[in-house]
This record gives structure tokens, C-alpha cells and sequence, in this order.
């Protein structure tokens, strides 16, 4: 067996190459785990700890420096989710012997209950949109796409039209890992997308942009930031004081389906989800009222006069 180079910077090197190749990884949440061993390679060799020999110490002390620092409790959960990630990796692939990253703790966080907006409020969304301006009914298709298909904005992004049957009412969306699956568009999204082709039609598209959907002025793919954007703002003019985000959009449409009456496991895929778990951390509002409903009227929690 080849014995592995054990620099750091090769050992980074060969995660990246696992992470590609065996995990399947997309390149912006292989470059997000990447960010964050980077932190702690960073703090290693700045304290002349060697990755291949830390224990469990170490790491501890890698996380108290993340909240000295100032990292807030739900990124400190992800970064040393992703530590205990490349230790894994670093023993199936020989470097170590032992995970020192098993007793690893992360911090406990409070819950936390995203924004969701109603059906209404993503109407005023909608109307916020100035249909007078050339990207006006694009912005209004991305809305509805957004909430009737429940797409993360990095797959919006990278729609394309050979992805989309109109007719049919489906959209195949690529999601993490490179996962397909397949979810049905409502006749408001559809009709709104028919609309801004129409627009798109008009258009001078860079060579190589030709299958995406959606387009900036100059005829290229947008971007999730250009995205998060448009929504901030149309929310402001549409007077909605929640924060809010392309992410909103798709836990409105999560909530909306739950509270429709749809099977949790059908919303797990729509959302194409590995974990029925991570379905319910969108659902929990919805449980949560569905909670509250329980015990005030359940017959052992009425009050006898």
C-alpha cells in the first residue's frame, strides 16, 4: 500500500479529491468544507500542532478559539461537523488510527425559527415587481418558481431549459450531491415562466448561456447573490418587515404543503432531502402549532370547574 503524503497541504489536497470524487460533492459545498478545514489547519500550524498527532485537546481547543473569536453557535456546529468530516476521511484513508474527533462536542443551539411567509405576503412579493422594467417579469418567475417548486437558490441558478417540461408541469432539479429529482410546477409558476420567455426571446444570450434559464441584462446566468438581492428588496418595497431571502421562499413553501395536509415524506422529496430529519427542522413551525392545538384542547388538559 503507497504510504500517504502527510504534509498538510497534500493532506488538504487528497480531502479535496475525496470529497470531489467519492462524496460527489458540487463545487460550492466542497469549497464551503474546504473554508473551514482551512481554519483549522490555519490554527494548527500557528500553534504547532500537527493534524496527524492532535487529540482530542486539541480540537477542543480549536473550537473555545472559534467562539473566542466570535463565531456565532450554528457556524461552529457546521465547521466542526466539517472536522469531524476530514478526520474520518484521515483515518479510512490510513493517515491516523484513531478519530480524536469522536468525543468532539458541538455547541447546543436554541432553537431557531426561520421566517415563513404566507401565501398572501409572496403575493405582495410578486407585486412589487415594476413589470415596467426589461427583468420585471423574470423577477416575478423567479418568485413563483421559488415558492411553488421550493428550490434552493443554487438550483434555481443553474436551471436550465432542457430541465424544464412545461407541459408536463415538472422541473428536474440537480441538487446536492448531484441528486435528480423531479417536482411538479403549480400553473402560476409555469404561466409566469412562459411570460418572461417572451422577454428572454428578445434577447442578445452570451454564447455558452444559452440553456439557462434565467439571465441578467448582458445575457449571462445570474448569481445566488444577484437573487438574494432582488428579494431583500423587493420585500422592503413590498412592506414586509420580516428578513427574508431566496431561502424564505423555499420554508414558505415547506410550510405551506404541511400545513395543506401533504405527507412529511412527500415533502422530503421535494425538497430533495436525505434525512427526514433535516424535512422537519423546515416543518417545525407548523408542529409547533400543531402542539399548542393538542394540549389546549386534548380532554386531559382541559381544566375541570
Amino acid at each position: 500500500m503507497e504510504t500517504p503524503d502527510k504534509k498538510p497541504s497534500n493532506i488538504a489536497d487528497a480531502y479535496r479529491r475525496y470529497m470531489k470524487l467519492e462524496r460527489n460533492f458540487t463545487p460550492n459545498t466542497l469549497d464551503a468544507y474546504m473554508h473551514d478545514i482551512e481554519k483549522l489547519l490555519n490554527y494548527f500550524s500557528r500553534n504547532g500542532i500537527d493534524p496527524l498527532t492532535a487529540g482530542l485537546a486539541d480540537l477542543q481547543a480549536f473550537a473555545a478559539h472559534l467562539h473566542d473569536e466570535g463565531v456565532g453557535a450554528r457556524s461552529q456546529c457546521r465547521i466542526l461537523s466539517g472536522v469531524r468530516t476530514f478526520y474520518r476521511f484521515l483515518q479510512v484513508d490510513g493517515y491516523i488510527t484513531d478519530d480524536p474527533s469522536e468525543l468532539l462536542e458541538s455547541p447546543q443551539l436554541g432553537e431557531h425559527l426561520p421566517e415563513v411567509l404566507t401565501t398572501a405576503e409572496v403575493d405582495r412579493l410578486e407585486q412589487a415587481v415594476d413589470l415596467t422594467k426589461w427583468e420585471g417579469q423574470r423577477n416575478k418567475a423567479i418568485v413563483e418558481v421559488l415558492f411553488s417548486c421550493g428550490l434552493r437558490v443554487s438550483e434555481l441558478v443553474a436551471l436550465r431549459l432542457s430541465d424544464l417540461y412545461l407541459e408536463e408541469h415538472f422541473v428536474r432539479v440537480v441538487g446536492k450531491g448531484r441528486k435528480e429529482r423531479l417536482v411538479p410546477m403549480s400553473d402560476s409558476a409555469v404561466k409566469q415562466l412562459r411570460l418572461w420567455f417572451i422577454d428572454r426571446n428578445r434577447m442578445d444570450i452570451k454564447p455558452g448561456e444559452e440553456d439557462y434559464v434565467f439571465l441578467n441584462r448582458r445575457g449571462a446566468h445570474l448569481t445566488r447573490t444577484m437573487i438574494l438581492i432582488m428579494i431583500k428588496r423587493l420585500g422592503n418595497e413590498a412592506g414586509i418587515t420580516k428578513t427574508i431571502s431566496p431561502h424564505t421562499l423555499r420554508h414558505s413553501f415547506a410550510t405551506a404543503l404541511l400545513e395543506g395536509g401533504a405527507d412529511l415524506r412527500a415533502i422530503q422529496t421535494m425538497l430533495g432531502h436525505e434525512s427526514i430529519g433535516t424535512t422537519e427542522i423546515y416543518t417545525h413551525i407548523d408542529t409547533h402549532e400543531l402542539r399548542r392545538e393538542i394540549l389546549e384542547h386534548h380532554p386531559r388538559n382541559i381544566t375541570k370547574h
